[in-house]
């Protein structure tokens, strides 16, 4: 008996060993990106600033993150007040595991980094002090871009004016904090197809504007569905439950589309002032409409053509459940 129990200690004191070792390895080396390019410069011009402006205002999503937003109107657009100050929080009451709070990217909060810290902050999530944020902000999809693309964006949020902010930190949930770590990868830039192939640029901006985060059925840390054909659930505060409609060419998807309808559907929220505000109960979104409305008609119709060239996808979807329904 006791030479089992000997035998025992010995396999438990060797499992501790193992996992001290794995967390230690983890927490030091982890993640693994490679430093940032103190010599990386981006060049600041007006048409860099335009261009970076309408990517991170209609395409990345940039602003719509990094400002607070309010969900007392449909889609909840951004607070103009908060634009680009950060402050909008990720928490267990929206089922994230921990709290996470959009920074501020005004020269206020990114000015003492530099544009190769802030190009491998957006392309690897990895920040300033070597730590990993969070993928609520999905950069590994921004490190498939065009890195002409994510320069604009640098020298856009160069541009603005700083807003002093005093947001708490952001602060992941254990074993997450240390899964976080695991997740960086290296971008892998692409050059930006030409809008005259709809197809493939329609996809590039698929990714920009990262519709299969949302759009794609995800469980348990993973993506377990078929791409863009929805299922994805999102939790509001008050216990309503969002989950997101198939954007594949099925009859439960956009089948029945016509490239006029896609497009319209995004048009009809480019009026601040016609979002209309939302009582408990009624239908809310997380589709931050009224910002993906800025885009141009020809990046709109470039996705649709997209999306039209992908297998079908059965996957009818309940899109809400008001908290009522769900006691």
């Amino acid at each position: 008996m006791k030479k089992i129990l000997k035998i025992l200690a010995y396999v438990f004191t060797a499992l501790l060993v193992v996992i001290v070792v794995a967390v230690a390895y983890i927490s030091l080396a982890l993640p693994n990106v490679g430093p940032a390019d103190p010599e990386y410069k981006v060049e600041i011009t007006p048409e860099k600033v335009a261009h970076g402006k309408y990517m991170a205002y209609h395409v990345m999503q940039c602003v719509d993150c990094h400002s607070v937003r309010d969900f007392s109107i449909f889609s909840g657009p951004p607070i103009a007040s908060t634009l680009t100050a950060g402050g909008e929080i990720f928490d267990h009451s929206m089922g994230f595991p921990g709290v996470f709070v959009s920074p501020n990217i005004t020269p206020y909060g990114i000015g003492d980094w530099t544009d190769g810290e802030l190009l491998r902050l957006i392309t690897t999530g990895v920040k300033k002090d070597g730590d990993p944020i969070f993928p609520v902000m999905p950069y590994h999809n921004f490190g498939k871009l065009d890195l002409e693309d994510v320069e604009a964006v640098i020298a856009y949020i160069r541009s603005l004016e700083p807003v002093e902010t005093n947001h708490p930190k952001s602060k992941a949930d254990f074993p997450i904090n240390l899964i976080m770590r695991t997740l960086p990868a290296k971008p892998s830039f692409t050059t930006k197809p030409s809008p005259i192939d709809q197809v493939a640029y329609g996809a590039y901006l698929v990714t920009a504007s990262s519709c299969g985060e949302c759009h794609t059925k995800f469980e348990n840390g993973e993506f377990v569905g078929e791409f863009l054909a929805g299922g994805r659930e999102f939790l509001f505060p008050d216990g309503s439950l969002l989950t997101s409609p198939n954007l594949t060419p099925h009859e439960s998807g956009l089948k029945n589309w016509t490239k006029d309808m896609f497009v319209q559907r995004f048009k009809m929220y480019q009026n601040h002032e016609e979002l209309t505000p939302v009582k408990p109960g009624e239908f809310q979104t997380i589709m931050p409409w009224f910002m993906y409305s800025g885009m141009t008609e020809q990046d709109l119709e470039a996705i649709y053509t997209y999306i039209m060239t992908l297998d079908p996808v059965e996957n009818y979807i309940e899109k809400f459940k008001p908290a009522v329904s769900m006691r």
